[in-house]
């Protein structure tokens, strides 16, 4: 063992930062700014991997919504995170990144994105101010911590080791491990002795049976209305309004992937996806829109008459839902069949099997067990000195910038303490 020396000799606090991501850099900030001597341990060649393809490579970076609003799109341990919100809010994170150069835009949802569309310009504010606050980064991999007489004394790389006052885990999840989020903070966390929820994928695309939607792949689908429900329940599990695509596996989307956080056991088969293809349109109103074009195609064949209703990739497999002869002239359509017509267009049912693998996931679900974490510093409640933030803890949002949210503001308080010492 070889004890290298990389934290000046200043008697400033040595706060050490395992990952630098969205959390890391973030946690690394804080310390610094409460006069820590901070170093980011990050064993990628660049900083924010992960960060740079979120929300499709443009960053939804937030939520401009107020804390309780916020804290009601946390489907896993909420209260947990009360503190570190009001430490850090979404209205914080705005001003920051926009103190930094990068203007902001809110669209639907409040979900916030940089206005260029650039998730590296959200990566570059970060790293840009970490440098300008003498943040330094070593690039190694972390392989284990130096824990003694219950506190954490430093941190090894291999043979090397880092004596430091406080080691915060900011490694991710495992969702996308070919951008670093591996598992190795959960390591970490059980050689310290914490309990880890066993991670599962969260926000992540959802496998369904048969072939049906294999045969629309490709299709997009904006302004659907979309529910999932529980084998044996009317009410549905959960019922969103917004974008859907079909894939060769099933079906993705930021509706799928919000439903996904409220489903579990999936490839048991209890649960159903009903698509409603014109939300806006009451049972009344499509029927009196089918009729209309039923008079406009009357001497075509059924299967050729929905051009102006439905996108052409979705026709045969609503028809062969609805049971009616495809090949049957228009205008020999019964009323009992357009008022199937129109249920099937209004509740299209795809049953679900399973979730893709949690390395296609965006987020992870589990981690570190909240219970032994202090919420209001964000430090372990069995080892002094050691500090989480980011996906690693078993807290997760839905869709829409609480994640990255959740990462600022666990890494600000995570951050802020573990520089103070308390």
């Amino acid at each position: 063992m070889t004890e290298k020396k990389i934290f000046k000799n200043d008697g400033s606090r040595r706060v050490a930062i395992i990952g630098e991501g969205a959390s890391g850099m973030m946690a690394a900030l804080w310390a610094s700014k409460n006069m820590a001597d901070t170093v980011i341990f990050e064993k990628n060649d660049r900083p924010g991997k992960k960060l740079r393809i979120t929300g499709k490579g443009r960053c939804n970076v937030t939520n401009n919504c107020s804390v309780d609003e916020f804290l009601s799109n946390i489907p896993t341990n909420p209260r947990f995170l009360y503190s570190a919100l009001n430490c850090f809010p979404p209205e914080e994170t705005m001003k920051f990144f926009e103190e930094c150069g990068v203007k902001l835009k809110t669209e639907r949802g409040k979900r916030v994105f940089p206005e260029s569309d650039r998730a590296i310009d959200i990566v570059m504010a970060l790293s840009s101010k970490c440098r300008e606050c003498g943040v330094n980064t070593v690039r190694e991999k972390i392989t284990s911590l130096y824990i003694d007489d219950g506190r954490v004394k430093g941190v090894y790389s291999g043979d090397n080791l880092y004596e430091c006052d406080a080691v915060i885990v900011c490694t991710g999840g495992m969702s996308y491990p070919l951008t670093g989020s591996d598992g190795d903070g959960y390591k970490f966390a059980k050689t310290a002795g914490h309990s880890i929820i066993p991670p599962k994928p969260s926000l992540v695309p959802i496998v369904c049976r048969g072939r049906v939607c294999g045969r629309m792949q490709g299709l997009s689908l904006k302004n659907i209305g979309f529910r999932v429900y529980e084998k044996g329940r009317q009410s549905p599990v959960y019922e969103d309004f917004g974008e859907l695509m079909f894939t060769h596996f099933g079906i993705t989307g930021p509706v799928v992937l919000s439903a996904s956080a409220h489903l579990s056991d999936v490839d048991s088969g209890k649960y159903t996806a009903s698509i409603d293809f014109k939300p806006a349109l009451d049972f009344e109103t499509l029927d009196r829109r089918i009729l209309s074009d039923f008079t406009r195609y009357r001497n075509r064949d059924f299967i050729n008459s929905l051009d102006d209703l439905l996108p052409q990739k979705s026709i045969e497999p609503v028809i062969e839902a609805s049971e009616i002869d495809m090949r049957k002239k228009v205008n020999s359509v019964t009323k009992e069949e357009r008022h199937r017509l129109a249920d099937t267009v209004k509740n299209f049912k795809i049953e679900l099997s399973g979730f893709r693998p949690i390395s296609e996931a965006i987020i992870t679900k589990g981690g570190v067990c909240t219970k032994e974490i202090n919420p209001k510093s964000m430090e372990s409640k069995l080892v002094s000195g050691l500090y989480f933030a980011g996906e690693v803890i078993d807290v997760d949002g839905y869709t829409g910038g609480f994640n990255l949210q959740i990462a600022f503001s666990t890494a600000a308080l995570a951050g802020g303490h573990a520089a103070l010492g308390f």
